[in-house]
């Protein structure tokens, strides 16, 4: 293998590289997006908060405390009564107690609010879409798989003599 052949081939090897790191981020980000746009056209239904109640826990001895707003709130949906718990699709605690008390104040026992039920699973409701962020920031990672495939063209393209 001659210096050339050696440095094309890093050369295309970092461009692969850039390539599929840039794909994968561009896929798990496109991914997200459609998770949460998919919310938007669930079954919009009014509901009642039934209860709302701050959670504390600590996984750990030495870990912080963690926060979360422990909602419960009744709907009906095809003459069936439910009950959900979630504010968002993919939600967890918070080591902000001002963020999971702005939840509850949001959400106040006896508050009537409209949730969004999944109408393949009419089990599963949320109060809250996720945000489309994703969508927003999907240029970056786009930006390697260009640039990867920038360099994979200009060290195989064929060269003028």
């Amino acid at each position: 293998m001659t210096s050339t052949a050696g440095a094309k081939f890093i050369k295309v090897t970092m461009g692969l590289i850039l390539v599929m790191a840039g794909s994968l981020f561009v896929r798990e980000l496109w991914h997200s997006y459609q998770r949460a746009e998919e919310t938007r056209s669930w079954t919009a239904v009014e509901a009642v908060i039934i209860s709302s109640a701050l959670i504390t826990d600590r996984p750990t001895p030495h870990s912080p405390l963690y926060y979360r707003a422990d909602l419960r709130y009744r709907y009906t949906l095809q003459g069936k009564t439910q009950e959900g718990s979630r504010i968002r699709r993919v939600e967890g605690p918070s080591s902000s107690r001002d963020k999971a008390n702005d939840q509850l104040k949001r959400y106040p026992a006896g508050k009537v609010v409209t949730c969004y039920v999944n109408p393949v699973q009419v089990d599963f409701a949320i109060l809250e879409h996720s945000t489309k962020a994703a969508l927003y920031s999907i240029w970056f990672p786009a930006l390697f798989v260009v640039g990867g495939m920038g360099i994979i063209w200009s060290t195989l393209r064929p060269r003028k003599p």
